[in-house]
């Protein structure tokens, strides 16, 4: 038997997850149907399809007549372990009812973030405005570069002595560079600084094409000697490329500004 009937909550309450969670609950279609009974108890269309949805991880509309057997077997089992005696005793268990408890609350509370999230849709000005501020504050170059790591700053230091004395840079990544870009010479292609580790993004920004770094760069992966090669101005995604993607973080935003306002509400 595999009971999978309500959500996991998670360590923090983050608005993020909230609205994903909160907008299937919403959508959810309902049904006043009875798919079955177990010791009286009704098991309601609404239930079933909720349940065979979940295990399934299709919709409802697909699901096959085997698999609606199957599934509906397994609820029957929830509701025939669930209607038993024991089941009473055990629902006043301390531990069981902070279980219930938790579960209950975080359903509703899904379902009154989807409301919000709903009735306060992220409007075009509003996507346009985040994409605009998005655009601006993108770092204002991108980098072609290449890297050798290595474990120890003394291992870093000798072979910037060697790039000194002329020796090739993609040979020596392809030879001591034990990052997994070594074997092809330590090629990292254009990246943005934000897509690197601070450490190494600002170093690389203070290079000059085709400069190597005259020290070495200490990250939390090791040493590097870094050879920037190009940089190019930044190509920003076009606004309908990430639109979705915006208008869920303007939703959010306004989620968890209202959340906030909530808090401040509370009474000491």
């Amino acid at each position: 038997m595999i009971f999978n009937i309500a959500p996991k909550m998670s360590g923090a309450f983050r608005a993020a997850g909230l609205i994903a969670a909160a907008t299937a609950i919403y959508a959810a279609p309902s049904w006043a149907q009875t798919a079955a009974t177990v010791n009286g108890t009704d098991i309601s269309d609404n239930v079933f399809n909720m349940y065979l949805e979940s295990r399934i991880q299709k919709p409802v509309s697909e699901a096959t007549a085997e698999e609606r057997a199957n599934v509906l077997n397994e609820l029957k089992d929830l509701y025939l372990l669930t209607t038993q005696p024991k089941a009473k005793q055990l629902a006043n268990n301390p531990r069981t009812k902070a279980q219930l408890e938790l579960q209950s609350r975080g359903i509703l509370a899904q379902a009154v973030a989807a409301d919000f999230v709903e009735s306060n849709q992220a409007t075009d000005e509003e996507i346009k405005a985040a994409y605009a501020q998005q655009v601006e504050s993108s770092p204002p170059l991108e980098f072609k570069a290449r890297h050798i790591l290595v474990e120890t700053q003394g291992e870093a230091q000798s072979l910037i002595t060697e790039l000194e004395g002329g020796a090739d840079f993609a040979k020596l990544a392809t030879e001591k560079s034990t990052g997994p870009s070594g074997p092809n010479g330590g090629d990292l292609g254009w990246f943005a600084p934000n897509q690197m580790v601070a450490p190494f993004s600002q170093a690389a920004a203070k290079l000059e094409d085709g400069g190597f770094t005259k020290a070495p760069v200490q990250t939390q992966f090791g040493w590097h000697v870094i050879l920037r090669e190009d940089s190019r101005p930044t190509s920003p995604p076009t606004l309908e490329s990430v639109r979705d993607v915006i208008k869920q973080r303007v939703e959010q935003g306004k989620l968890q500004k209202y959340l906030q306002e909530l808090r401040a509400s509370l009474s000491d």
